[in-house]
């Protein structure tokens, strides 16, 4: 069975960091996926991608997979460490498509990764800590993200929550709900 990490947090918090700092400690090749589109009118979003782009290794492969997930992790080998960057941009890219279109996609990178050959490390957002967002689109989002980062962190061996600069190993710590 693959190893599959799952880290969560707020932003700005180092969930970034963390899974590259676990990235790096595999000794495997790692592959760097990269779920954001890049908007070269929007100089903030650019400027965020090259913070992440600065800080990783050069000799990680950078995939950008802004919807194909599943296809992506079908391909990786068992002598990789993949890390994905991040489910709540992964999420974004899909808010258009009805709710039977997002479930099936769901259902099919859930199945994914567990079949994958890869360690895989996921990093994902948490956004409902906040007030529930006052239009359609935010509320799908929180949702959509909330539900999906639950659901990974039942087949994950190991869910960090990274606040404040901290980690904390939820695996050791808390007591996972029946799913």
């Amino acid at each position: 069975m693959n190893k599959v990490t799952l880290i969560t947090g707020p932003s700005r918090s180092g969930k970034s960091e963390w899974a590259e700092t676990l990235a790096k400690g595999s000794q495997k090749t790692v592959i760097y996926i990269a779920t954001a589109n890049q908007d070269p009118t929007d100089q903030e979003w650019q400027k965020r991608i090259q913070q992440h782009q600065q800080r990783r290794p050069d000799n990680w492969i950078l995939m950008e997979v802004p919807r194909e997930l599943s296809t992506s992790l079908c391909s990786v080998d068992s002598d990789t460490c993949v890390l994905v960057e991040s489910l709540g941009t992964w999420v974004a890219n899909f808010l258009e498509e009805d709710e039977i279109t997002w479930v099936n996609t769901v259902d099919k990178l859930l199945e994914t990764v567990q079949l994958a050959a890869a360690e895989l490390i996921f990093v994902a957002e948490e956004t409902g800590w906040g007030l529930v967002p006052a239009y359609p689109i935010g509320r799908t989002f929180r949702d959509r993200l909330g539900h999906l980062v639950r659901q990974l962190a039942t087949i994950s061996q190991t869910v960090y929550l990274v606040t404040g600069g901290h980690v904390l190993n939820l695996s050791v710590l808390g007591t996972p709900l029946d799913p």
